[in-house]
């Protein structure tokens, strides 16, 4: 078996020349000055000098210079010399230390409190030992007579008396750490706190943060730069003030669905500037979420977009303007083609077909213009067959469309018209259209996560594979790539041009 160790050994670690750094550092950190005197200290050795009749009594830590005593009896000074001290014998030793006559013991018979005050003949020192094993001190009775020794009762006594010392010596350690501990997460905290304020009134943009409920309680510079209001104003739901009386509701409203839902935030609002003008700003926010998935803060910008706004605007009148002349110019050719087929009832029945085709072109136009007015939620097919319309003949539609349907989200919709406006007007010009009795036959099908476009043309002049890409070839790519980030492979075969469209169905699709 192997013997288990004296709560008093030492750690070598902390012994001699090399180790007294070590344990003069874990001294210092019990802080020797709060503890002298204290109650519980005096109340152990108060009793320590009762159950081994000794007039003196002493709790002490040995520091580089000097042995102190925390708690004493039976002596007026509060140290002594370390070279004096006992206790720096008796702290090292492993068990209690006893020094029957100390004029008979070499190591203090010539010391100057066994020559002189308080005259020490009888020693018995407990050591105390931290728990990483340094020696700090010693629980010690003295005595001006001297003595065979501690009775093993007094012995055993003064070992649980030592170790009620140590419990205290630890107990206020453990204080000091933690307040220490918590001084430097106050530190820690303060010196990250003043970093996030530098880095987010170093942003361009209005910066924010709220609690996981969603109430503001950080602004930065920015925003009351912009807003005029003092530090505080808009904290909880305050925010709102700050917001056009006519947008208060819907900004109110997607502030209060991202924090339900904990889905990122985005909307736009107007905002009072500080000046009193209201201005276009795009409000974005994301969560951060906790250990158990909850969201603990929102971190968000409000970017000032009036001016961008204020152009996309211009450019929305400017499109409607074009497209109601372009629309008006149908109305014009078709009331012209009708007045000549009046004048000349032979051409009636052709001069319908053209006022048919153009009118086809009108509805087809309302797709491949930017900004449309088409519903946001439109079918595929719907979509195709207006498109398509205009090239019908006689004997019916000469784009013939099979397979699936779907819905079509807004953004999707003008990509995929302009892409098959383009690939329908270069049919018409050198493909199938462009001759009697060809036609287009356009498959579609859902493959996977993907939407499957297969275009294919029949019966008309062998295609040939130009030497160069032109803009309807930058058309195709930008509208199919990379704005729905979709495949698009060509294939000159000799029945025909055949084109196979790979689209992504989460940004096609509803």
């Amino acid at each position: 078996m192997v013997a288990s160790l004296s709560p008093f050994s030492c750690n070598s670690a902390y012994v001699g020349d090399e180790g007294e750094a070590a344990r003069l550092d874990l001294v210092g950190r019990y802080d020797a000055d709060s503890l002298e005197e204290d109650d519980e200290l005096n109340a152990v050795r108060a009793f320590a000098a009762a159950l081994c009749e000794a007039p003196i009594a002493l709790v002490t830590v040995v520091e580089a210079e000097r042995q102190r005593f925390l708690s004493r009896q039976g002596v007026a000074i509060a140290e002594t010399p370390r070279d004096v001290s006992f206790c720096q014998h008796a702290m090292v030793g492993g068990s209690i230390m006893e020094v029957p006559d100390a004029r008979l013991d070499e190591r203090f018979a010539d010391n100057a409190l066994v020559t002189g005050e308080p005259h020490i003949r009888f020693y018995a020192g407990a050591p105390l030992v931290s728990a990483e094993g340094a020696p700090i001190g010693a629980l010690c009775v003295i005595s001006p007579d001297p003595r065979t020794g501690l009775s093993a009762y007094q012995r055993q006594g003064m070992e649980v008396l030592a170790r009620a010392v140590m419990r205290r010596l630890e107990a206020r350690r453990g204080e000091l750490e933690m307040t220490a501990g918590r001084e430097e997460a106050r530190r820690l905290l303060e010196e990250s706190q003043q970093k996030f304020d530098n880095l987010a009134d170093a942003l361009p943009q209005m910066a924010w943060s709220t609690d996981g409920e969603g109430n503001p309680d950080y602004f930065n510079r920015r925003w009351y730069e912009f807003t005029g209001a003092e530090p505080g104003d808009h904290y909880g739901n305050q925010w709102v003030d700050a917001v056009h009386p006519d947008d208060r509701e819907t900004a109110a409203a997607a502030w209060q669905g991202a924090v339900e839902s904990g889905e990122a935030y985005e909307t736009e609002y107007r905002m009072r500037r500080h000046d009193g003008e209201y201005r276009w700003t795009l409000a974005r926010g994301l969560p951060v979420h906790g250990d158990n998935g909850e969201v603990i803060r929102w971190f968000g910008t409000n970017t000032d977009i009036h001016e961008n706004r204020q152009l996309v605007e211009s450019h929305a009148l400017l499109t409607r303007e074009l497209s109601h002349r372009i629309k008006n110019i149908f109305s014009v050719v078709t009331g012209l083609v009708s007045f000549a087929s009046r004048k000349h009832p032979e051409m009636k029945e052709v001069a319908t077909s053209i006022g048919d085709r153009i009118n086809a072109l009108g509805r087809a136009h309302n797709y491949v213009r930017p900004l449309s007015n088409m519903p946001a939620e439109a079918r595929l097919r719907d979509v195709l067959s207006d498109l398509f319309a205009p090239y019908a003949d006689a004997e019916g539609e000469r784009v013939r469309i099979t397979g699936g349907d779907f819905e079509v989200r807004e953004q999707a919709v003008t990509p995929i018209a302009l892409a098959f406006h383009e690939m329908a007007t270069n049919a018409v010009k050198y493909g199938a259209l462009s001759v009697e009795g060809g036609h287009v036959e356009l498959r579609i099908k859902a493959d996977g996560d993907e939407l499957l476009l297969l275009w294919r043309e029949v019966g008309g002049p062998e295609p040939v594979e130009p030497d160069h890409k032109g803009f309807g070839s930058d058309l195709l790519r930008t509208s199919l790539e990379r704005q729905l980030r979709g495949r698009l492979e060509r294939r000159w075969e000799p029945g025909g041009l055949e084109i196979e469209i790979n689209l992504p169905i989460e940004r096609i699709t509803i």
